[in-house]
């Protein structure tokens, strides 16, 4: 609970009806996406404009207490769970589209610009914003940019880090500070604008962004293929690369993933595939239909027993949207869904999926695998019971286990999820300790008293995990 001099400071600043400090509104605010991760705020804070985020922090800071800055806590890492009590701040109200400038290609927005709001913007003046995390619809921009979130458009795209091209950040002792700008080149000091992206809020808080935007592609084209094992979907990714195509979108879903998908969307996914390849390009139409042809042909090459081109755009858009709706289909066949992001590079995809397999075996777990294959960005989702505790356990070492051989194929035990709180006892398998201790250092200097988001992505192993049903 708030002390008394603390919550009128608050309360002067922002306005009785932004915040709120009721049993409803911290509970609410207890808890993302992530399975298994709660714990109560003292208060919950909703600024207007940057000056009184800026005031917010200051009173945190001066008393030491935490601050937890939340978009729509659609993260799976466990980034927003206010695990040290505070404040929840969210930008309900700073949630606007400042400006679009077609004349240097750039938008500036508030943290709490919905992802797909940025997209249609940027359409509207037909230009393009690629980042298309699977939550776009209800994801914001500030959690975007705190999670450096990647999406279905990584491959040929990138991630949001490729289209931040500067930031407005409200330091932890309340100075506010401007990095970069609507610039091409700019190497005027450390790059604080990269080091902000991706620091899931452990560094101070985000209240603009300018983003690059490109030009509109002028076509599209989508494919499936079907096939009849996971190791030849797995090859024919490799195979696509390695032919020097690189398309908008190389989605992967194994059989298990493709059943569920089908029975939540019901618009003919072909349930007899063991797996299937959603492939989309984008571009001028010279480019478009010879790329898919080619694919057609190593597709077929490589096993697939069917290849369909989606006929008209409506049939595209089900397909793409069917693949976004994986983990809300999963999400219904047990009380509780674990996703993870490991994430190899894409010669591995086909030993990596071949080992998650195996991994699920050994454990006897059902873990069903689709995600990001042209990037090699992989989802095992495993459907279990957070009341069974011995399952959880075999949950935990299977994980442990899929983390240490995307490592050892050269991967990383995340690509778009984040460090948060679900990767802290795995970081050092891929940061090493002298990498943490300097990740340390940096948080250290920037937030002394270690009021931003405390108990993510660096701290000691061992914190303790609350446990919630989530159904």
């Amino acid at each position: 609970m708030l002390h008394s001099e603390v919550k009128g400071k608050l309360l002067a600043i922002v306005g009785a009806e932004n915040v709120e400090d009721n049993n409803a509104s911290l509970l609410a605010y207890s808890y993302d996406s992530t399975a298994r991760f709660q714990a109560l705020p003292d208060a919950m804070v909703a600024p207007r404009n940057t000056e009184e985020v800026a005031g917010v922090v200051k009173v945190c800071n001066e008393h030491k207490i935490p601050i937890v800055p939340r978009g729509s806590g659609t993260n799976l890492c466990a980034g927003t769970t206010p695990t040290k009590g505070g404040i929840v701040l969210i930008f309900k109200h700073m949630n606007h589209i400042l400006e679009i400038d077609q004349e240097n290609l750039t938008m500036t927005v508030e943290p709490g610009v919905y992802t797909k709001d940025i997209l249609n913007a940027a359409i509207d003046v037909g230009l393009f914003y690629p980042p298309d995390p699977g939550s776009m619809h209800i994801s914001q921009i500030g959690g975007n940019i705190s999670e450096n979130s990647g999406g279905l458009r990584g491959l040929k795209y990138g991630v949001t880090r490729d289209y931040v091209l500067g930031l407005e950040i409200v330091l932890p002792n309340g100075e506010v500070i401007q990095t970069g700008g609507k610039l091409a080149k700019d190497v005027a000091g450390y790059d604080l604008t990269r080091l902000y992206i991706g620091a899931e809020g452990t560094l101070g808080v985000i209240t603009k962004a300018i983003l690059k935007l490109i030009p509109q592609p002028e076509t599209k084209k989508t494919m499936l293929a079907l096939y009849e094992d996971l190791e030849a979907a797995a090859e024919t990714v490799s195979a696509i690369i390695a032919n020097r195509i690189i398309p908008a979108t190389l989605e992967f879903l194994d059989q298990a993933t493709v059943q569920v998908v089908e029975d939540f969307a019901e618009i003919g996914l072909p349930v007899e595939a063991k797996a299937v390849l959603l492939i989309e390009q984008d571009g001028p139409p010279e480019v478009v239909d010879r790329d898919m042809d080619k694919i057609e042909e190593l597709c077929k090459d490589n096993r697939a027993f069917d290849v369909q081109v989606a006929k008209t755009v409506e049939e595209a858009e089900q397909l793409t949207a069917a693949r976004r709706s994986a983990l809300s289909a999963l999400s219904r066949l047990k009380p509780t869904t674990i996703l993870e992001d490991a994430t190899v590079p894409r010669s591995e995809i086909a030993k990596m999926v071949k080992a998650i397999g195996e991994i699920a075996e050994k454990y006897q777990l059902n873990i069903c695998t689709f995600g990001h294959a042209g990037d090699g960005n992989l989802h095992p989702t495993c459907l279990t019971d957070a009341r069974d505790e011995a399952e959880i356990e075999l949950v935990e070492k299977a994980f442990e286990e899929i983390f240490q051989q995307a490592v050892a194929l050269g991967g990383t035990i995340t690509g778009e999820h984040g460090v948060g709180m679900m990767k802290l006892p795995y970081l050092h398998l891929k940061a090493g300790e002298h990498g943490i201790e300097a990740m340390r250092s940096i948080k250290q200097a920037i937030d002394p008293n270690g009021i931003m988001n405390p108990g993510k992505m660096i701290e000691p192993k061992g914190r303790q995990r609350m446990v919630v049903e989530h159904q």
